[in-house]
């Protein structure tokens, strides 16, 4: 880890003063620095840069650029590793640490205050801005931004801070939305962002005003509005066993909305920095803290997969050099250099996919097997068998679609090259024995396996939104923690289902969190569902 002092803000005043209304950032007013372009509200008008200037910082910061630091414990020292993808060889704090569930609650706050810092601040700042001076496209790009942000951290923690944002209560406390509330705002905010958007996108000759401050479509309104659909399909998924009446409702809206979902890759919502690295590159690439995880190994070498080279790097270890070969979770970890030549994460160069039309395919093969009216999916196994072919072709491999959607393989054992006693032999029930190849006459809950195993292969190396799938079905079987240090919180062979309550909330809005665990319904731990998350 490479700790600094510094903070990555780079937004114009606006941001400054929401974050002066919002929970968990009063103190750190002053480190939100003042205008870093040295223009007037009047200079900045002229290119409407008052609205879009914070829009690439927001972008940066959904998965955060940089610094990397701040990345690494944002989300690489958690949804990184809970999801499978990915394991340290580090033994920070001696192996007591997130990867062995001993949360740090020093490094989780910056799940929470990140989010809100970087992107919900700026965002409702240009939504309040753009109302008032009748720009109704910018506040609906704020919007859309504000929900694919808040969304993760609700997954993260369950209650959230979102419609009553910037309100604070006579005694100085914030107060939480339940989960359940906090999606239903979200679809409200999707619904009032593409209202507010399609006449844009329905205007041939629209100037495209928001071209030179957006890093994913070049200030595409057609492709935003896909966006939005795809955006509301994956969360209406994510309800469907908290509230299946409104995840269906939800669901077929997004699928049969005139503006049609991201279906090929060239609508992939990518964001593309342009100068700065994906930060995993960076942690797993020049300082060694994070490497290959045992799942994805164990699943990609069976399966023969061609995205293995394209997601990692060979081993360099005399042991197994030339092998693709990851680690564990939760392993005792003897120093930080036995494991460290092991496979890391290949260069991901200045891009990261965050919403892409493999995972829409997915969702929408999902949705045909639960029932749903699903327009241009004549089968389960057609949109299934669709998913794949684009996340190859995302990567570039797409010649291979054919042999892939055709292979028996099953997960691999997984060897660990220095203690024996983090193997999983082959047979284990640990391993799971679905195909690539679609298995037509097995039980829908079979068939749920093949479709979220896939699916969790194309989401690489969006860990959030694999982690909370894993926790939503059960899906892929990845390999329990070796060492457990939750004291028996998480019961052994179990997995952790969401991250504590932040440490800032709790000394500077006690009654905000008070009410925040009651939402939960549960004790504020590791093992304590989210409200989509149902047995």
């Amino acid at each position: 880890m490479k700790p600094t002092n510094k903070f990555f803000h780079r937004f114009v005043p606006a941001a400054a003063l929401a974050c002066v209304l919002a929970t968990g950032c009063t103190k750190r007013f002053e480190s939100i620095n003042t205008d870093p372009y040295g223009l007037s509200e009047n200079d900045l008008k002229g290119d409407f840069a008052l609205y879009g200037a914070p829009f690439s910082q927001m972008q940066l910061s959904v998965h955060l650029f940089a610094p990397e630091w701040q990345y690494q414990l944002m989300q690489n020292l958690n949804a990184d590793i809970f999801s499978g993808y990915m394991m340290t060889p580090t033994p920070f704090a001696n192996n007591v640490n997130n990867s062995s569930y001993a949360m740090m609650d020093g490094w989780n706050n910056n799940i929470w205050t990140l989010a809100y810092d970087n992107v919900m601040s700026p965002a409702q700042a240009v939504v309040d801005r753009a109302k008032k001076d009748g720009y109704p496209n910018f506040e609906a790009w704020a919007m859309v931004l504000k929900v694919l942000s808040l969304h993760r951290v609700s997954d993260v923690f369950g209650p959230v801070v979102y419609t009553n944002f910037g309100k604070i209560n006579s005694d100085g406390s914030v107060t939480y939305d339940s989960q359940q509330e906090a999606y239903n705002a979200f679809f409200k905010d999707l619904d009032d962002a593409q209202a507010k958007l399609k006449p844009y996108a329905l205007s041939a000759d629209s100037a495209k005003k928001f071209k030179n401050f957006d890093l994913s479509y070049g200030g595409d309104y057609t492709k935003w509005m896909k966006l939005i659909n795809s955006l509301r399909l994956r969360l209406a998924i994510r309800i469907v066993k908290a509230d299946a009446a409104k995840a269906k409702t939800e669901g077929e809206k997004a699928m049969a909305n005139e503006f049609g979902l991201i279906e090929t890759n060239e609508d992939d919502f990518i964001i593309n920095s342009k100068t700065l690295n994906n930060p995993i590159s960076v942690i797993s690439n020049n300082w060694g803290d994070i490497k290959m995880g045992a799942p994805m190994e164990s699943y990609l070498k069976g399966y023969s997969d061609p995205r293995l080279a394209k997601y990692y790097s060979p081993a360099t270890d005399p042991a197994v050099a030339g092998q693709y070969k990851g680690i564990r979770n939760g392993i005792d970890l003897p120093n930080d250099q036995l494991y460290r030549k092991l496979s890391s994460v290949a260069s991901l160069g200045t891009k990261m996919p965050m919403l892409t039309s493999s995972e829409v395919w997915f969702l929408k093969a999902e949705a045909k097997l639960r029932g749903w009216a699903v327009p241009g999916a004549a089968t389960v196994q057609a949109a299934y068998e669709k998913g794949i072919q684009r996340s190859l072709g995302q990567w570039g491999v797409e010649g291979q679609f054919d042999a892939y959607k055709n292979s028996t393989g099953t997960a691999a054992a997984y060897t660990d090259p220095f203690n024996a006693t983090n193997s999983i032999a082959a047979g284990s029930p640990l391993l799971s024995t679905v195909t690539p190849k679609w298995n037509d006459g097995g039980s829908n809950e079979e068939k749920l396996e093949q479709i979220i195993t896939q699916k969790w292969i194309a989401l690489f190396p969006e860990s959030m939104e694999a982690w909370s799938e894993f926790r939503r079905t059960g899906y892929p079987k990845l390999f329990p923690v070796v060492v457990n240090n939750s004291g028996g919180v998480v019961p052994a062979g179990q997995f952790i289902k969401r991250i504590n309550f932040v440490i800032s909330e709790k000394e500077t809005n006690q009654k905000g969190y008070q009410g925040a665990v009651q939402k939960l319904g549960g004790t504020d731990n590791i093992n304590t569902r989210l409200w989509w998350d149902k047995p």
